[in-house]
């Protein structure tokens, strides 16, 4: 039977958000097409996590348990994912789309030589590969793309955040687990790790973040800043930022949402004192309910908004987070 294998990262124990959303993608085009639903997780303690999988709807989990893997490098993962996928013989390969994932689908396509179709907002399966829908120039268009699979490979495809929505398979059972070892010779690692970068302000994850606060350059100061803090503190949220407020040293560099930054989709977004270039939307508008906040009642990013508060940050941000605050006590 045919089985369509999704790749799914895993942090601190638990699996990637988005991975899930395409987890639960796969599991549709299974059913729909009577394939066996597959997932693939490389970790210290890749099982341990098996079982959540298993409520996505993946029927069997490939675990690659290695101290390897306690390092983001990207070559023990690579090679994890070949060994997984010559085992599985999947047709289709589904990988959420994380700057972790960026770095390895080009060098396994060219180990396994598949097509890989990077960054796509929807996919189906065809009769000899992958249809998919790629937002392009900035999120501006969208291109539809094919890509049909050769003899012995699949088909890659990584899914932007939000693109669907992550929910548990009703019925769904205990998955079988497969334990593969890992085999690759550590002598050969050609990278070194220096620094690993957290989250903005060492908070919540903003490739995970179900709430994000992002400031743009109606910010403006530490003033602004702090405001945008308490914020992101109140709601629990990660903390992002339009390229104009980090070129500014307001916020660092791996808070930057956009074109040249983070993808994110998260459940709210706050848009404060944004204005809404091309740039910065392409990064954000996956977001299920937007929240824009800008003194300029003609900026952009009203257009892309859910709800829209024409008013300065410094005016609206206080009682606002008074009253969010109250609403928690």
């Amino acid at each position: 039977m045919p089985t369509i294998l999704t790749h799914v990262p895993v942090s601190g124990g638990t699996p990637n958000r988005t991975a899930l959303e395409a987890l639960t993608r796969a599991r549709q085009i299974a059913t729909e097409n009577g394939w066996t639903c597959a997932a693939s997780v490389v970790a210290p303690e890749a099982s341990g996590v098996a079982e959540s999988l298993g409520a996505y709807g993946a029927e069997t989990v490939y675990a690659v348990s290695d101290a390897a893997f306690e390092q983001p490098l990207n070559a023990p993962v690579v090679d994890a994912l070949e060994q997984v996928i010559r085992e599985a013989e999947p047709e289709i390969v589904v990988f959420p789309s994380t700057e972790g994932v960026k770095d390895v689908i080009g060098a396994l396509a060219q180990r396994l030589g598949a097509p890989a179709l990077p960054d796509v907002s929807a996919f189906s399966a065809t009769a000899s590969g992958v249809s998919a829908t790629r937002p392009v120039m900035a999120a501006k268009f969208r291109a539809d793309v094919e890509a049909e699979a050769p003899e012995g490979a699949p088909v890659l495809v990584s899914v932007r955040a939000g693109s669907y929505t992550a929910e548990e398979a009703s019925g769904a059972g205990a998955p079988e687990v497969i334990d593969i070892a890992l085999a690759t010779d550590a002598s050969s690692l050609k990278q070194t790790l220096r620094e690993v970068v957290s989250a903005a302000g060492g908070g919540v994850d903003l490739s995970d973040a179900t709430v994000v606060v992002a400031a743009g350059r109606g910010v403006r100061d530490e003033a602004g800043r702090d405001l945008v803090q308490q914020l992101a503190d109140v709601t629990g949220a990660a903390i992002g930022a339009s390229r104009a407020v980090v070129e500014m040293g307001l916020f660092p560099p791996e808070a930057q949402i956009g074109q040249t930054g983070k993808v994110v989709a998260p459940d709210l977004y706050f848009a404060v004192g944004i204005s809404g270039a091309i740039q910065h939307v392409a990064g954000m508008t996956g977001s299920r309910t937007i929240v824009a906040i800008n003194k300029d009642a003609d900026a952009p990013i009203f257009d892309v908004a859910t709800y829209g508060i024409v008013g300065d940050l410094h005016a609206v941000l206080p009682p606002l987070i008074e009253a969010l605050r109250d609403a928690k006590a």
